[in-house]
């Protein structure tokens, strides 16, 4: 996606152009600030404003490519608790990913703590944001039952277990969730 795509979409979301240009530049000096602490040679990453929903920031990476993407609509809502929290957040994930790997260290473990640590930011995992006026993508959930009670399993959930044979459990009881059949009339 390009810049200006990325951009446009921060616009759209009511971020001024200033603010994207701080967000940017917040993001590469704690990159900078990530290098100069450890001795090591991060590079600036693509950052995109293209998330929405309830997820503030998201670091990625696919074939070889990274990049972070944030929230404009909850950045604009929640600005400066977004830029320091944020922004620290998903660099950590970057600089963590750079020195481990992902998929060799968890995702807010020590590793990553010690990154936001560096930042002297509480290494806080999710925020509580009020979500309203904020566009998301509200996925279908299905129900499903077991011994202690009913729940509800997402449509990519749902999906496997119809097409993969794949099984949960409740946490509590311990038994195979099962889908509750609508009740006949």
């Amino acid at each position: 996606m390009s810049g200006n795509t990325t951009k446009m979409q921060a616009t759209a979301a009511g971020l001024l152009p200033e603010q994207v240009r701080e967000i940017r530049e917040t993001t590469v000096a704690r990159i900078r600030q990530a290098a100069a602490a450890l001795g090591q040679d991060f590079s600036p990453i693509p950052v995109h404003f293209d998330l929405g929903g309830g997820t503030a920031g998201m670091y990625r990476v696919r074939g070889g490519e990274r990049w972070i993407r944030y929230n404009p609509w909850l950045f604009r809502k929640y600005y400066a608790e977004n830029l320091v929290n944020t922004v620290a957040h998903e660099v950590a994930h970057y600089v963590t990913d750079c020195l481990w790997g992902l998929g060799r260290i968890r995702p807010h473990g020590a590793e990553w703590r010690s990154v936001m640590a560096l930042f002297g930011v509480p290494p806080q995992v999710r925020a509580e944001f009020d979500l309203e006026g904020i566009p998301g993508r509200r996925e279908r959930r299905f129900p499903y039952l077991c011994a202690c009670g009913p729940h509800w399993l997402t449509a990519r959930r749902h999906n496997r277990v119809l097409r993969q044979g794949v099984r949960y459990r409740c946490r509590r009881c311990g038994e195979d969730l099962r889908l509750r059949q609508p009740s006949g009339r």
